[in-house]
């Protein structure tokens, strides 16, 4: 329940950041776990620094230091960022450069009805869970059913389950239910053929319009979804990249040469002197060597309300 609401004191059963150095690990704060043999065994979590007693933990406020057996590290309340760190892969997942310029095209605020497929890993799924509590509400589809389970499990165990409805389906295909239609505020595609659900996002928005995101890999699937959009009665279609730089911040001692010389004229004993020269420290800012590299194209679109389309 360490997603549902900010805490004070860690309880059994929460989900907690371990924190070590510049390394984080997600953690169940429960005094026993299963092993291979299937026999109930003692919780023991290895670091680099050391075990940790996990059920030591419980009880302990969030924030705290806590001794490792060749260290410490710190125990965090978990939220999207930590939890997009830490997570499970089940499949390749977006980072928060990506996911901040999805909620912000999509204009995502509490009360927001938001389809999401496919569900993935579940990473963006909690930064839709948080924007749109504590009313909206988060319909989120897989075509994968071992990856529906899982997710939904995990939603549960967060304490998001009541926000969140995750659904085994091809939405190319069979779409998102009729249920839905004319419901949501806003759709976020990352499919192998997003065009072919363009038709199916354009039924589940409201009719008072909605925006739409897809997340493309490559620049023809995206060109794709552009054709579909337009097709479909979608306008002020946008394509994005968003590329993460961060400028190294550094002092740079730099040599200042004293010009006061050039105002006198020199005499015969100054001809062989040195001009005095002296060093003043710099605080500078440069790109780093290398920066980070493409991740995929965001597509996106606004679904005119019923009667302009």
């Amino acid at each position: 329940m360490s997603f549902a609401q900010p805490k004070t004191v860690i309880e059994e059963g929460d989900t907690v950041i371990l924190y070590v150095t510049t390394n984080v690990y997600a953690i169940e704060a429960v005094p026993q776990i299963r092993n291979k043999k299937n026999e109930m065994v003692e919780y023991v979590f290895q670091t680099n620094f050391g075990a940790l007693k996990v059920k030591d933990i419980i009880g302990v406020p969030y924030g705290s230091k806590v001794e490792l057996s060749k260290g410490w590290a710190h125990v965090l309340q978990p939220n999207p960022e930590l939890w997009t760190q830490t997570l499970p892969h089940r499949t390749q997942i977006l980072y928060t450069p990506d996911i901040s310029m999805i909620l912000y095209q999509l204009e995502i605020k509490p009360g927001s009805v938001v389809i999401e497929s496919g569900t993935g890993s579940g990473s963006l799924s909690h930064y839709f869970l948080r924007a749109i509590r504590p009313h909206g509400y988060l319909h989120t589809f897989d075509f994968h059913e071992e990856r529906v389970q899982k997710a939904q499990e995990e939603f549960d165990s967060h304490g998001l389950g009541e926000f969140v409805k995750v659904t085994h389906r091809d939405v190319c295909q069979n779409g998102f239910g009729e249920e839905l239609n004319g419901k949501a505020d806003a759709v976020f595609l990352d499919l192998p053929a997003p065009q072919l659900a363009i038709p199916h996002a354009a039924k589940a928005l409201k009719n008072e319009g909605g925006r739409l995101c897809s997340f493309s890999p490559c620049i023809e699937q995206s060109l794709r979804v552009c054709e579909a959009l337009e097709q479909h009665g979608f306008v002020d279609v946008l394509n994005l990249e968003v590329l993460q730089i961060e400028d190294v911040v550094r002092t740079k001692n730099v040599p200042v040469m004293d010009l006061e010389f050039v105002k006198h004229k020199k005499s015969e004993s100054d001809k062989d002197a040195k001009t005095p020269k002296e060093t003043k420290k710099y605080i500078t800012s440069n790109a780093p060597n290398t920066i980070a590299g493409h991740t995929g194209y965001l597509t996106v679109a606004e679904l005119p309300p019923l009667f302009a389309r």
